[in-house]
Parts: C-alpha cells; structure tokens; sequence
C-alpha cells in the first residue's frame, strides 16, 4: 500500500484541512497568552501585593477549581451545539476572564477574574478535539492534535516578548497589559466564527479531500447523553490518565518562572532564552509524539499499540526532571526540563487522541470535558499542595520533581487496566 493510498479506495487528497489545524493552532497560542500572563508577573505581583506561596497557591487553585468543572459545562455545550458556537461561547468568557486581571486588586479579586479565565478556556480543548475528529480521519489525528498542542507552548514561549513589547516598549503597567491584550481574543473570536465550519459546510473542501476525511467507519450521530457515557470504563481510563499527568502540565506553566527566580535569579520575562530552549523542546516532544502515534497506525499497528507505546516512551522522557533539583548549572537544568517537557507533551497529544478512538464524534467533547474535569481536580491539589510544600521547605522542589516522574507510568497502567484494547464502545444514543 502507497503513502499516497492508506484505506482501499480512498486516496489521501487536497490540503485544506490543514488551514483548520493553522486556525486552532493560532486558537491555541492566544489561550495560552492568557493563561501564563499571570505565572510570570508572579514574583512581581507577590512583592506588590504581599502575597505568600499559599496566596498564590489559592489563586491557582481557584483557576483549577474552575476549569475543572468548566470542562463538564464547555464539553457538553459543544457537543450541543458543535464546536464553532460552542467556542465561541468559550472565547467571549476567557477573554472577558482576562480583562478582569487588569481590575483586580486583591488575592480575592484575582481569584474571580481567575475563574472566569477558566471557565471560558476549559472549552479550548474539547472543541480542538472535536474539530479535529470532524476534519481528521484516525490515521492522521494524533498528527493533527500534536500540532495543535504543540502551540500550548508557542503561546508560553510568546507570553513573555509580548508583556515585554507592552510593558516596556510600550510603557503600559501590568493593568493596562492585561486589558490591551484582551484584544487578542476579540480578534479570535472573529477569526473563529468567519473561518470554521464542518468539511461539509465549508464549501472549500474537493470531493477527493472529503472522502478522505470520511473514510473512516460510518457512526451513529445522534445526540449522547451523560447519563450513558459516565458508565462507560473507556471515559474513565481516559479521565484517570488527565487527572494524573495534568498537574504535571499546570506545575510548570504556573511555577517554572518562580523557580528559575528562586533557584537562579532570573526573570524569565526579562531573560527569554532558558523559556524559548524550553518550550521549544516541548513543541518537539508535541509533534513527535502525535507523528509517532499516527506513523505506527498507519504502518499497520493497532490503536492500542500505537497509543500505549508511544505514552510510555514519552514517560521515559520525564524521567531527567529527578535531576534537577539543587543543579548548579542553569542551562543543564534548562536542558533537563526541556526534556521533561517534551515527554509531557508527546503524551498529552495521544492522550488526546483517544476519546475520537472509542467514542462517537458527538460524544467526543463530553469525554474530554469529563478527562478536563478530572485533570483539573488533580490540578487543584497539586496547586494546593505545591504552595505548601514550598512554604514548608523554604521553596524545595525535589519532592515536587520526583512525583512528576512516575505519574505517567502510572497512568498508562490505569489506562491498560480500563481499557485494554483501547476498542470502539457501543454508546446507546439518548431518546
């Protein structure tokens, strides 16, 4: 069987489907701005304002606390109404979630304007998934979902120049930074509702491109309900999976900059280059491990192998961050985190993968609204349990580090253990 030619009949045709994976991407990029802003005016905002480790701690959890229960909310609505109305509607609260930042004025307001931001951006995920499910055929999604994931870290890498061309090119406060920046979803948002619709809504997709698309099995598109799908082992091997490796993600997003402050003295969002080597490294691990996953399905492995492999391996990936702690050299340590960051990111891209796997596609935002929920209860404790840790320890990561190691082992286990096949279920549709 040729590259060209990998289902009998169908052959691999037209590109435009790609433009969807550049428009999430972009998607992507402008919530993860949103989201890190505050992770780096953290050691600034703790010496303005006198917030302790369990202030900020708090103010993570409340962000987590939200997103957590947004997920159940967002995957529902965007199974309800398909992705482009869904996320619109969760582009409009993020951003307003954002612009609140610039009001805010003590721990409890910055808690608000923290759950308003997560709220709206629990959405993201579900409606990438989603979109990637409608536009993907199996073979290809993980690819697809690894590019789009891999932004996550495009839009940390970018939080740091665009404070900088708005609080110091610019002369703006860190007030009038997040209310300016707020315009990055407005943009967006307009984006979002001129540009996507389904392949066949779009009326920019070839014959020969849409039969690709749909060349997968046939399924059921009735409306499924939560009530069938919560019964379902398959959505809680999924959700186990998030609820262990999220808070991995949500560590380095909201305590990385204080840790290179504290360890090493640098200002991440002053000295950008530790962040880009980082980052970088982790978009690498994104793409990768959505590339490997893919290139095994289609070379005639099964889903379960493919998926199952290529998590583990992006686990053995993690591994370096038991290293870390106490190193003297600041770019071994940068390069080590690095590391640990692509490995993170190879398995967050399968992962996601795998609800379009065994679900229905109108099922699909649902079970990862479910996976998002539990990700961010796991969230919520690391958050809380980091902050005092920290202030127990006068700031030690060892403990922190080495619980990051073994979480993705653990949760490939879980996952084996729920679903062993990782096979399609049978979801009877809802009356």
């Amino acid at each position: 069987m040729s590259r060209a030619e990998t289902a009998p009949g169908v052959v691999r045709a037209g590109r435009y489907r790609w433009s969807i994976v550049a428009l999430l991407f972009v998607a992507t990029t402008v919530n993860y701005i949103d989201r890190t802003m505050l992770g780096l005016l953290k050691p600034q905002l703790s010496s303005e304002l006198g917030w302790t480790e369990t202030d900020y701690g708090n103010i993570v959890t409340a962000f987590q606390f939200a997103y957590a229960f947004g997920f159940l909310i967002m995957g529902w609505l965007i199974d309800r109404f398909g992705p482009k109305t869904g996320y619109a509607i969760a582009i409009g609260i993020w951003t307003i979630g954002h612009v609140a930042h610039g009001f805010a004025t003590s721990v409890v307001s910055f808690m608000v304007s923290r759950v308003v931001l997560a709220l709206g951006e629990a959405g993201h995920f579900p409606s990438v998934v989603r979109a990637s499910s409608e536009w993907f055929p199996q073979k290809e999604r993980s690819y697809a979902i690894g590019w789009v994931n891999s932004a996550t870290t495009i839009g940390v890498i970018l939080t740091a120049p665009t404070m900088w061309l708005f609080m110091v090119y610019f002369g703006f406060g860190w007030r009038e930074t997040f209310i300016y920046t707020g315009l990055f979803g407005v943009v967006l948002l307009v984006m979002w509702l001129k540009y996507y619709s389904n392949p066949r809504e779009s009326g920019r997709v070839t014959p020969a491109e849409l039969a690709w698309i749909e060349h997968d099995p046939a399924e059921k598109v009735e409306r499924i309900g939560w009530s069938k799908i919560v019964t379902k082992r398959e959505a809680w091997a999924f959700a186990v999976g998030k609820f262990l490796t999220d808070p991995v993600w949500f560590l380095m997003l909201f305590w990385l900059p204080s840790y290179f402050s504290s360890a090493y003295g640098v200002d991440l969002k002053v000295v950008l280059l530790p962040m880009i080597i980082m980052y970088l490294l982790s978009d690498v691990g994104s793409i990768v491990g959505g590339w490997v996953s893919s290139k095994l399905i289609q070379s005639g492995r099964t889903v379960n192998f493919a998926r199952k492999v290529t998590m583990l391996g992006a686990g053995c990936c993690v591994l370096p961050l038991l290293l870390v702690s106490g190193l003297q050299n600041m770019w071994l340590a940068i390069v080590l985190i690095g590391l640990a960051l692509a490995g993170h990111q190879a398995f967050s891209s399968t992962i996601l993968s795998i609800p379009p796997d065994m679900f229905p596609k109108r099922a699909v935002g649902s079970v990862i609204g479910l996976g998002g929920f539990a990700g961010g209860i796991g969230g919520m404790i690391m958050s809380t349990s980091v902050g005092r840790v920290l202030d127990a320890t006068g700031g030690n990561y060892t403990i922190i580090f080495a619980a990051c190691t073994v979480v993705y082992f653990i949760a490939v286990g879980a996952i084996h253990l729920l679903s062993p096949k990782l096979a399609p279920v049978t979801v009877e549709t809802s009356a």
